[in-house]
């Protein structure tokens, strides 16, 4: 008599999980997704935002750099520079996770998103990663611009300072920009968060200025202007020079990055204006 040995089944028995606890594969579609989607246009979306920062870099520094200016012992133009690469880098990233999720809803293709078996961790953790690379994409280009410019010096000294800084500056506009998304309901909705929120506190964040040489009413809110610890240490990372407390600025990012991710992920998994 033969024994018969059972094969295995191609496909799992009913009940039975197939996807592991971390959807792998989900993650890595979504996210190409992501970047795909800003890449497939990206005359828009990488190389007009370094054409604009650079507009920024030649304006101020022709207004303010002549006759020899130095900031904190540096020609003022050396001292803008990482200033503007880092802020081009965190107002994409925050247009990047924005424009995605509102696009999604006004559209109707949100369900598109939802339906698969992605948790919530798994959708935050693909939008974001979306806005990060697009923000690198956008520093990467903005400083290959600057590199190139005459009168003005970009060259890093401390890489671990600029990757950690735009990182973490990067983090938290992708996280503030999901949160847009997700609240938002029209299209002037997140306009009013960029023009009214994201703007001035970049703006008032020491990014053409030394915090020491304004008033000390400007010097107080910009030290408690989270993007202003941005700028400074990843600035530091090319000149070399602080203008606050690097150790304080990276523990108070990474703490306020923790909390806007836990928010986050609580809000996508209640499905707050996601799912109704």
């Amino acid at each position: 008599m033969t024994a018969v040995i059972d094969k295995p089944s191609a496909h799992p028995e009913p009940g039975v999980a197939t996807i592991a606890r971390f959807n792998t594969e989900g993650l890595k579609t979504l996210y190409l997704k992501e970047v795909r989607r800003f890449w497939k246009v990206q005359l828009q979306t990488v190389w007009a935002p370094a054409i604009t920062t650079l507009m920024f870099l030649v304006i101020f520094a022709l207004a303010l750099g002549r006759g020899g200016t130095r900031i904190v012992g540096i020609p003022y133009a050396d001292f803008l520079g990482p200033g503007l690469i880092v802020m081009g880098m965190v107002q994409n990233s925050f247009a990047n996770t924005t424009s995605s999720i509102l696009v999604a809803k006004v559209q109707g293709s949100i369900i598109d998103v939802l339906m698969p078996p992605l948790s919530a961790g798994e959708l935050l953790l693909a939008w974001v990663a979306g806005g990060l690379t697009r923000a690198w994409a956008v520093g990467l280009a903005v400083w290959l611009a600057m590199a190139v410019a005459p009168g003005v010096h970009v060259m890093p000294r401390d890489p671990l300072l600029i990757l950690y800084f735009g990182t973490m500056g990067s983090l938290m506009l992708a996280l503030l920009g999901v949160l847009t998304g997700v609240w938002a309901e029209k299209f002037d909705h997140a306009a009013a968060v960029t023009n009214f929120v994201i703007q001035p506190l970049t703006l008032l964040s020491g990014t053409f200025y030394v915090v020491d040489r304004v008033s000390p009413l400007m010097a107080g809110i910009s030290r408690v202007n989270p993007f202003f610890y941005v700028i400074d240490g990843f600035r530091a990372g090319f000149i070399g020079v602080s203008d606050g407390h690097l150790v304080e600025g990276a523990a108070g990012l990474a703490a306020v990055n923790l909390l806007l991710w836990l928010v986050c992920y609580r809000v996508i998994k209640s499905g707050w204006k996601l799912r109704s």
